[in-house]
């Protein structure tokens, strides 16, 4: 995003704070990404784009999911300021430097790896191949992010009917320009809906979306952020660093325990 004064990043985070307070019987669905959406130029080491959703019950997440965040931090760092960002982690650097000791990184894996496996959340995600999606619909073919974004808002609606809940879906913020086309596609698809939903149903299972910077720490985005490159990877044959079975186990499934087209979409297929 542009320049936020303190002032007005305490009143976004005051305000979001709120939001879930005043919607205890609820869902939160937190979005984050993996690679790129651009179809212009496209990636050879990483030719996909990912977008997962991770589902907490809000009791769950503002009672305990947090405290765990937070003590999972606490206990490696001696600190809960460290954002879990998986870039800055495979890289060493932004307080994750004490990883390049292989000591510490191994201790740092398990105890990551114990933190997915105990947290209590669902993930939904898209996975779009862009070369096979750019040579099927060639100029037509829709934006990653967006095309990304139907497919899962899709599938929370589908977990908010399981338990007849609402919803409130937090997107991390990727900049202004990118920001701003995030809030015109969101409003797209509550005048239009999907091609599988109505507006009407839309509107009456999710009742607030934001866009948070990732420098506010909000515990869900670090979980997706979490989430995503480990699926990235292992969508292309790449090996993951993250015990990948702790992570699948969390995908939504269908009454025949089928993850492909209920909790994971790639496309094309």
């Amino acid at each position: 995003m542009g320049f936020i004064s303190g002032k007005n990043r305490a009143m976004i985070r005051a305000r979001f704070l709120l939001s879930l307070r005043a919607n205890k019987f609820m869902k939160i669905l937190f979005l984050d990404e993996s690679g790129d959406h651009n179809l212009e130029i496209i990636d050879r080491q990483y030719p996909i784009f990912v977008l997962v959703g991770v589902i907490f019950d809000y009791d769950y997440y503002n009672k305990t999911a947090k405290d765990k965040i937070k003590k999972f931090k606490l206990r490696l760092f001696d600190s809960n300021k460290i954002i879990l960002h998986t870039a800055d982690i495979y890289r060493n650097k932004k307080g994750f430097e004490s990883i390049k000791n292989p000591n510490f990184r191994k201790k740092f894996y398990e105890n990551l790896n114990s933190l997915i496996e105990t947290l209590k959340f669902e993930i939904v995600a898209a996975a779009i191949h862009k070369k096979k999606h750019l040579s099927k619909y060639g100029i037509s073919a829709l934006d990653p992010y967006l095309l990304s974004l139907e497919f899962v808002i899709e599938r929370f609606i589908f977990s908010l009917d399981d338990d007849n809940k609402q919803g409130i879906v937090v997107a991390e913020s990727r900049g202004k320009l990118l920001d701003n086309q995030l809030e015109l596609a969101w409003l797209n698809l509550k005048i239009k809906g999907t091609r599988f939903l109505e507006p009407s149903r839309l509107a009456e299972r999710i009742k607030n979306f934001k866009i948070i910077p990732k420098s506010k720490a909000i515990g869900g985005l670090e979980v997706a952020d979490l989430v995503a490159s480990p699926l990235g990877r292992r969508l292309m044959g790449k090996p993951t660093k993250e015990n990948f079975k702790s992570i699948y186990k969390k995908f939504r499934r269908d009454g025949s325990n089928r993850v492909r087209g209920h909790g994971l979409i790639v496309f094309p297929k």
